[in-house]
């Protein structure tokens, strides 16, 4: 008997059991999905007292979400193999312990090696933490279950800005890592003293493990060869091109192995279905466009105009604080209306936000940062819900638990690659634009000459004056950078809105 069929045959809980477990789960997830966005507004802090770069800095992110990636197509193995409970609480309780690990590191080697062991121990928390949550509803009320689910999922990234922003600014960074550990010790004993009685059956299935030595070998090594690349003068240095080369064989090695393996650990015949194909495209190339937002904004804002952790971390909630609102609703209407209508809709909102924010300025109060992204979260929520629903509309009901384990797998892979290419990008649109600037800015140039002269008659020595000029010209390279990104996001997603009408209307249940 499945998992899913063990659970389906447990007696629902009620009253204050429920409501304790319910709590304890979605606390589990919210830790999880806090990690993911909190980290975001400290880079730049974080970065400077480990002595790296806040382009390197972002390596915390892409390091986590791979990790992340890699042990979400195991997690079915694992909870066959030790329980789902049990599995559940002895993530949890490592996810905790290497939260205090990463608040303890004292050089940047140190915390992406526990941030990685993190993303590793995280990966089966999310799909475990929602199954057994609707395990403990009855059928009748299983909506409310995945309610609670999605409203926790939301509010993170909503409140990991605005969280790791105050934290970074009153207390240090490490405690945005710290604040997990009162939770974890928290939830994993309350989860296990009221669901240990529900746990699933054991087996000793054969794990296909060259499947998955290829995938880290090769996922690894890409994701090394996008984070290092910049700093390596790309396929100019032979160490880019061994990565290359290495990623490119283990790869295709992958594939070939996944598709006549009779247990593969990522199911690749999941792509015969044009539906699911063209969702988790649109998904994956939409979110490494999405997340390029909320990586790269609070890095301009602190870096560029000179704002502290907790203001960025505020100005960057606005990318989702409407989606708690709409994401209840974007979940009704996919099942009553075309769900392509609403990805349409979603990615427009995208596009119109990117178009027009790429056009911002340095001299920009924070409520025209603020207000003109507000409505980002309504893009998500009709850009996220209604894809799952075309996903999954057309595959069989006993591969759609295999296909939401591919999708998430490639979702968060996505994540490390979006970002990891948004700063490569916009570290080489800033050098291109510093350098036209100045190359724009001579002394012989009349207007040049006339600000020089203002800047002295202020009273400012020549090193001042020459300080500040440089400083402003950075300033406007990395505001002009940033403005490319949004632009190049916008012209993506109109590409994609164009996509999703490839797949065929979901089916409506």
């Amino acid at each position: 008997m499945s998992d899913a069929a063990v659970q389906q045959s447990l007696p629902p809980l009620s009253g204050v059991r429920l409501a304790v477990a319910s709590i304890s789960l979605a606390l589990a997830v919210f830790m999880n999905v806090l990690d993911v966005s909190i980290a975001n507004v400290s880079i730049p802090t974080l970065a400077g007292d480990l002595g790296v770069s806040a382009n390197q800095g972002t390596w915390v992110i892409t390091v986590f979400a791979v990790c992340n990636a890699v042990t979400v197509p195991i997690s079915g193995w694992l909870s066959r193999r030790f329980g789902q409970v049990r599995l559940f609480v002895i993530c949890t309780l490592l996810f905790t312990f290497a939260s205090w690990l990463c608040g303890f590191a004292r050089s940047f080697p140190m915390l992406l090696a526990f941030r990685g062991f993190q993303g590793a121990v995280a990966g089966p928390m999310i799909p475990l933490s929602q199954s057994l949550l609707l395990a403990c509803y009855p059928r009748d009320r299983r909506g409310t279950a995945n309610g609670i689910f999605g409203m926790t999922a939301v509010v993170g990234p909503v409140a990991g800005p605005i969280l790791g922003g105050w934290i970074t600014d009153n207390i240090s960074w490490p405690w945005i890592f710290y604040i997990n550990v009162p939770i974890g010790l928290i939830v994993a004993p309350l989860c296990w003293a009221l669901l240990k009685d529900r746990e699933t059956p054991t087996r000793r299935d054969p794990l296909d493990v060259t499947g998955l030595v290829l995938l880290i070998i090769g996922v690894g090594s890409l994701q090394i060869m996008l984070d290092q690349g910049n700093d390596k003068a790309w396929f100019q240095s032979g160490y880019i091109i061994a990565l290359a080369i290495i990623a490119t064989i283990f790869l295709c090695v992958f594939v070939v192995w996944e598709l006549t393996a009779e247990r593969p650990v990522v199911d690749l015949t999941l792509f015969r279905d044009r539906n699911f194909t063209i969702a988790t495209t649109v998904l994956c190339l939409g979110y490494m466009a999405f997340f390029s937002a909320i990586v790269i904004l609070p890095l301009w804002l602190q870096t560029g105009l000179g704002y502290t952790p907790s203001w960025a971390g505020l100005a960057t909630a606005s990318l989702g604080m409407m989606g708690v609102v709409a994401s209840p609703i974007a979940g009704r209407l996919s099942d009553r209306m075309d769900a392509r209508i609403l990805v349409t809709i979603g990615f427009t909102v995208f596009a119109g936000i990117s178009f027009f924010t790429s056009n911002s300025s340095t001299q920009m109060s924070f409520a025209e940062i603020f207000l003109p992204r507000l409505p980002w979260g309504i893009g998500t929520a009709l850009f996220f819900i209604p894809l799952l629903s075309i996903a999954f509309s057309r595959l069989p009901q006993d591969e759609v638990a295999s296909a939401s384990g591919v999708l998430n797998f490639l979702r968060q892979l996505s994540l490390g690659f979006g970002t990891s290419l948004a700063t490569t990008l916009w570290d080489n649109r800033t050098s291109f634009h510093d350098h036209r600037l100045n190359s724009h800015v001579t002394s012989f140039e009349p207007a040049t000459q006339q600000w020089l002269e203002q800047a002295r008659s202020l009273g400012l020595t020549d090193d001042q004056v020459h300080r500040q000029l440089a400083d402003i010209i950075s300033n406007q390279a990395l505001m002009m950078a940033t403005n490319d990104l949004f632009y190049l996001s916008g012209w993506v997603f109109l590409a994609l809105m164009l996509l999703i009408w490839f797949a065929r209307p979901a089916h409506r249940h």
